[in-house]
C-alpha cells in the first residue's frame, strides 16, 4: 500500500523528534549547555524533561489517532525551545565563526519546523 504524503511528513517529523529525544538521554551534555540560566533547577533535569517531551510528541505524531494533537504539541514544543536556541546563540557569540553561524542559523529554522508541525496537525480531508 502506497503511503500518502501526509503520512510521510508525519513519520519524518516523528523521526526527527524521536532522534532528538534519544540524543537528550544518550548525550545530554551539549543540551545541558544551552539551557537558559534563568530556569530553576539543574540543566540536566531540563535536558531530560525536554527529551521526554520530544519522545512523547514523536509518539503522538507517529500514531494516526493522536497525530493532530501531536502536530499541535510539536509546534508548541518548537516554540518552547526557542529561548534555549537564543541562549545558545548568545553564549556562543565568542566562539569560532562556524559555531556562531550554526547558533544564529538555528534561530530562523524554528519557523519551518513550526510550519511543518502545523501541517502535520491539519486533518487529512481525504480520509
Amino acid at each position: 500500500m502506497k503511503r500518502r504524503a501526509p503520512d510521510r511528513a508525519a513519520y519524518a517529523l516523528a523521526g526527527l523528534l524521536g532522534t532528538a529525544a534519544v540524543l537528550h538521554v544518550v548525550r545530554p551534555e551539549p543540551f545541558d549547555t544551552i539551557v537558559p540560566r534563568s530556569l530553576p533547577g539543574s540543566p540536566r533535569t531540563w535536558t531530560y524533561l525536554s527529551g521526554a517531551a520530544e519522545g512523547a510528541v514523536a509518539a503522538a505524531v507517529a500514531h494516526p489517532r493522536t497525530r493532530r494533537a501531536g502536530g499541535w504539541a510539536a509546534a508548541a514544543l518548537f516554540a518552547a525551545v526557542f529561548p534555549a536556541n537564543v541562549s545558545m546563540a548568545l553564549r556562543w557569540n565568542r566562539k569560532a565563526t562556524v559555531y556562531r553561524a550554526i547558533a544564529w542559523g538555528r534561530l530562523p529554522l524554528q519557523v519551518p519546523l513550526i510550519w511543518w508541525a502545523l501541517r502535520v496537525a491539519r486533518p487529512d480531508r481525504t480520509r
